[in-house]
């Protein structure tokens, strides 16, 4: 049964490496790398909830994390670097890819009633003891039934672009 998970989780990886080809700008590459990962486990719920935890250490797993490695490697971030942001973003891509499928996956009453939390409770909290909330609330309703790996994703690649540039050496300006 493990070996069937195992392949499961394979497969997951190879639906989402499939037709991706890096373009040479790190982070676009990356972006759409973790879009990919992202959609083709919210394609199958269910699969994504069993496997977003394993590690199957098959063919397409091996090839999406020698893409990460590498697109980060040929960035110019150093090997510990590039490991620690690989990690942040395969996790991250799974853990949201798992937690949105979950959702996707629940009963249709139950996501119903979760979503319209937001609204019944949250916007209506009163702004004398829930003054951020109160302040926030329309935003709250906007957004809280989204999913938040899109800016998630952007977050972490802006915090490594600007890891990046702290540690690469800036041109030095042109003379006059």
């Amino acid at each position: 049964m493990d070996d069937l998970v195992l392949a499961i989780a394979d497969e997951l990886m190879s639906r989402a490496v499939q037709h991706w080809r890096p373009t040479g700008d790190w982070r676009a590459d990356l972006r759409d790398l973790g879009l990919r990962i992202h959609s083709a486990y919210l394609a199958h719920p269910q699969a994504a909830v069993l496997t977003a935890n394993r590690v199957s250490g098959r063919a397409h797993e091996v090839a999406a994390d020698e893409a990460i490695l590498g697109t980060l490697r040929n960035a110019g971030f150093a090997d510990r670097a590039a490991v620690r942001i690989y990690h942040v973003f395969i996790d991250q891509s799974l853990a949201f890819a798992a937690l949105d499928a979950a959702s996707i996956a629940m009963p249709e009453q139950a996501r119903r009633v979760d979503e319209e939390v937001w609204r019944a409770t949250y916007a209506r909290l009163p702004e004398l003891t829930h003054p951020h909330i109160a302040a926030t609330a329309e935003l709250l309703v906007e957004r809280m039934n989204l999913s938040g790996y899109p800016d998630a994703l952007d977050m972490l690649l802006l915090a490594a672009d600007a890891e990046l540039r702290a540690t690469t050496p800036q041109d030095p300006p042109a003379p006059g």
